[in-house]
């Protein structure tokens, strides 16, 4: 398929409060769950963050020399910030933005063959409206679900380091206390993804087990929340649903790289299980 040759989207014009640096936790969310303006905010706060030098020199030089199939685009070369409903009840957690996928488009998993394989999946289950993504124009929506990662910027060779990991961990914290009232189900790609994303549900308020949890696929870890306060009658493992903001549900699934998915370590029917059992546990299907 032929890229597209208009500007993958305009960069936003960030506002006053944003930071270059992440912020200091974010107050509660709204008992309804995270506002379009919060999230909003928070998404604009991300892509204007400055903080990693060698993540900030990677992602622009990635956008000046561009790749010869994608001359004619305008790379957005900053931090790709999360995608989806400010009211989702599944969170997808990969790793960074491709180079020349998110760190080309600006939306999580679009334009690579990574993302391919997600948002096939996310159709086949009834979570997208369709099986491609290919520019934040491309009409695609999302059903339940947002789609972040631990690290906002393309990183070199796909790697961040864990300092890097550590410095851009205040924002997913923040994502997770806006999405915390609907939030029910987590699936995590990858292992860097899970050790990034369990400190930060600990942080956010979920109870973490000690030891943490290892990563594999298939694995299943409930979180509880019990500083929240239940509705009376809300399940006692943690899984509020309706009743009331409570636990969620991690699932581990080996990520969607090229490396898993072209050797057969991931497959479409692998994946779409994963997805489909946790969007049953978020209320989605």
């Amino acid at each position: 398929m032929d890229a597209p040759k208009a500007p993958a989207r305009p960069a936003p014009a960030l506002p006053a409060s944003a930071s270059p640096t992440p912020a200091s936790p974010a107050p509660a969310p709204p008992a309804s769950g995270a506002s379009r303006s919060a999230l909003g905010e928070l998404d604009l706060r991300v892509a204007g963050c400055g903080a990693c030098a060698r993540l900030v020199a990677w992602r622009e030089e990635v956008a000046r020399t561009k790749r010869a199939a994608f001359a004619d685009w305008t790379y957005w070369g900053r931090p790709v910030p999360g995608f989806g409903p400010p009211d989702a009840r599944l969170l997808i957690v990969g790793l960074a933005p491709a180079a020349h996928g998110g760190n080309r488009t600006g939306r999580m998993f679009t334009g690579d063959r990574s993302g391919d394989v997600l948002y096939q999946a996310l159709y086949d289950v009834g979570l997208a409206s369709q099986p491609t993504a290919v520019s934040v124009d491309d009409g695609l929506e999302l059903y339940g679900v947002r789609i972040t990662s631990p690290v906002h910027c393309a990183p070199p060779a796909n790697r961040p380091t864990p300092g890097e990991r550590d410095t851009c961990r205040p924002w997913l914290v923040q994502e997770l206390r806006l999405l915390r009232p609907t939030l029910r189900a987590v699936v995590v790609l990858g292992a860097f993804g899970w050790q990034a994303a369990l400190p930060a549900f600990a942080e956010a308020g979920w109870t973490v087990p000690r030891p943490r949890p290892a990563f594999a696929h298939g694995t299943r870890v409930p979180l509880p929340a019990p500083d929240l306060p239940r509705e009376p009658g809300g399940r006692k493992d943690g899984l509020d649903g309706a009743e009331g903001p409570g636990g969620v549900e991690v699932f581990g699934c080996f990520h969607v790289s090229q490396r898993n998915t072209f050797t057969g370590r991931l497959t479409p029917a692998m994946l779409r299980e994963v997805l489909s059992t946790a969007a049953g546990v978020a209320g989605l299907t």
